[in-house]
């Protein structure tokens, strides 16, 4: 009861940015058990739901309490939908869909929460192989090759808020392509975007992995940029939930938090736990991809589909030591300035003010202290992006209108 108690004060000084109610019932006197031990959460076909099936899988739900359920989704759009609607409890989730709903962007309004980043990096930019046999193969090649041949260019995401949306807007407008005004930009889900591009409906498309590699291996597709090329360490999906289930249940979700920090820790612990975790998402129940598709890629073994290889150090990383997983609100705050920028949002929302409502940060400061998990002095970070410009987070509203290419900009 003691370390408990010495975890919880350590944790209270950060939980005054926490949700209406949750300070009352994180510190409430009483029992740390999950006051929910059946825990349904939704996931899409992509690598980085590894820690959230892996959890489920090793039994490391078990340890604290509970029963992780991996729900497998077809779309973004059901995440949202099933999330706001209480079918699932949490998900496996983008960055950027969170926000987007908290703020009633692109579909229902809702308090939501973030309660840990599960991964950083390991998303792509993919070109189709017809483009890159006219020469576009990076950026400025690309940029040159529309110039060349006036037509509509078609590229996918996956969600309109969310971070692959985020990731290809934030290239292409690096490159002095208007996403808005210069492409067609469409949604697709994640495990639709190779048969997409096979069959001709885009000419590029930004989604998280096997599907840029599947590509590669199916010979419709080359790499372009990886999003680690376009900001180092990115944040990317998040373990999300709503806020009423944060304040209803915070035994429970600090449970979940600790058993999927547990795996994410295994995940990032060597060789063997890689290959297993790559074996195990593979199945049809999960990814549904050959092991091939995953197992290079994890390891930061990149080619790009034209006779390059690379080993890349900053590859999709679950843990680093604890570094992924604080939710940092600086992370949550670039998505809100990259809304503005491209007239998601009309106004300047409070950022700093909505970050401190979404992110969890004391609850997860908590789960972090009962594993002995290193979290960062600051609640910020400071990040030098693909066209040098640095976020920290100082600024937002500044940052958010200083972009020469954005919604209502020339070109």
């Amino acid at each position: 009861m003691a370390r408990r108690s010495i975890v919880k004060a350590a944790a209270a000084t950060g939980a005054a940015g926490l949700l209406p109610g949750l300070q009352a019932a994180v510190h409430a006197a009483g029992s740390d058990k999950p006051e929910k031990e059946e825990v349904r959460i939704g996931f899409i076909p992509l690598t980085d739901c590894a820690s959230v099936v892996m959890a489920s899988v090793l039994g490391f739900d078990k340890k604290y309490g509970v029963k992780i359920i991996p729900t497998k989704e077809a779309s973004w759009a059901g995440v949202r939908d099933k999330l706001v609607n209480g079918e699932l409890d949490m998900a496996h989730v983008l960055y950027g869909l969170v926000y987007g709903v908290h703020l009633g962007v692109g579909g229902p309004k809702k308090d939501m929460a973030v309660l840990m980043t599960l991964n950083n990096n390991g998303q792509a930019i993919s070109l189709s192989k017809k483009l890159a046999d006219k020469g576009a193969v990076d950026g400025a090649s690309l940029a040159k090759a529309m110039a060349a041949e006036k037509r509509e260019y078609t590229f996918a995401q996956t969600f309109p808020t969310g971070t692959h949306a985020m990731w290809l807007y934030y290239w292409l407008a690096s490159a002095g392509i208007n996403p808005m005004k210069d492409a067609k930009v469409i949604t697709v889900p994640p495990p639709q975007m190779v048969a997409n591009m096979r069959v001709g409906n885009m000419d590029g498309f930004c989604v998280g992995e096997p599907w840029n590699h599947r590509a590669i291996i199916d010979g419709i597709g080359v790499t372009a940029v990886t999003t680690q090329d376009i900001w180092k360490d990115h944040p990317e999906k998040v373990l999300g939930t709503t806020g009423d289930f944060v304040k209803k249940y915070p035994n429970t979700a600090r449970a979940v938090m600790m058993a999927v920090l547990e795996a994410s820790k295994w995940i990032d612990a060597g060789l063997s736990n890689k290959n297993k975790m790559a074996e195990t998402i593979a199945d049809k129940s999960y990814v549904n991809t050959g092991v091939d598709a995953i197992n290079q890629r994890i390891l930061g073994r990149y080619q790009n589909g034209l006779g390059k290889t690379w080993d890349d150090p900053n590859y999709m990383k679950f843990f680093n030591d604890g570094a992924v997983n604080f939710p940092y609100l600086s992370d949550g705050m670039w998505f809100l300035t990259q809304h503005k920028r491209w007239g998601l949002l009309k106004d300047h929302p409070d950022y700093l003010g909505v970050a401190k409502q979404i992110n969890q940060v004391a609850l997860y400061k908590e789960a972090a202290g009962a594993l002995k998990i290193s979290v960062p002095k600051s609640e910020m970070r400071s990040s030098k992006l693909i066209d040098g410009v640095v976020w920290d987070g100082s600024n937002p509203a500044k940052y958010a209108d200083s972009f020469k290419v954005k919604v209502g900009a020339a070109g």
